[in-house]
């Protein structure tokens, strides 16, 4: 079994509940003050986000830290 790394899993998960909150990748970067191209490479497990940014998306997602963190997959 592979084991996937905690980038991926995390921009997965950033993903789904962006989708259930019906934001496109252009209106959670705009809301967030990152690029469109930072919001993409974080879903792909790229890179990953700042601490300041982590709060930057809970606030515009409404949702807690430890919900970005929660892989139900797992």
């Amino acid at each position: 079994m592979v084991k996937t790394n905690l980038k991926v899993k995390f921009g997965r998960r950033l993903r789904q509940i962006r989708r259930l909150k019906n934001l496109t990748q252009e209106q959670l970067a705009e809301a967030t003050g990152i690029s469109v191209e930072f919001v993409s490479n974080i879903e792909r497990g790229i890179n990953a986000p700042s601490f300041d940014t982590l709060e930057k998306l809970t606030e515009v997602l409404n949702v807690s830290c430890v919900d970005l963190f929660d892989f139900p997959d797992e």
